[in-house]
């Protein structure tokens, strides 16, 4: 039996963990009719091989087209809790008590 070193073991988990995260932007952006329609759109641009490197890594996409979709749908249906929470950030009335 061959065994895996932890480092390995959390590799995977986290490749798992990017892989599920992609497949559930694509399953949100084609649930909200971003994905249908003819493939009509050309979209080009020179980016840095590093950066296309590491995000096909990361992805494990191969295609440019791919990849680029991927991330056009990750911007879309990007969640913008956080920014709303930091926005939040010191509106909370000094008279307000928050003791419990």
């Amino acid at each position: 039996m061959k065994r895996t070193s932890s480092s390995t073991r959390r590799r995977d988990r986290l490749r798992n963990a990017r892989s599920r995260k992609l497949r559930e932007v694509m399953t949100i952006a084609e649930h909200e009719g971003l994905l249908s329609g003819e493939r009509t759109q050309v979209i080009r641009g020179r980016m840095p091989r590093a950066l296309v490197a590491r995000a096909k890594n990361r992805t494990g996409i191969a295609s440019d087209t791919d990849l680029i979709q991927i991330a056009l749908a990750n911007i879309a249906v990007a969640d913008d809790y956080t920014d709303w929470l930091l926005s939040q950030r010191g509106t909370i009335s000094d008279e307000v008590d928050l003791e419990f």
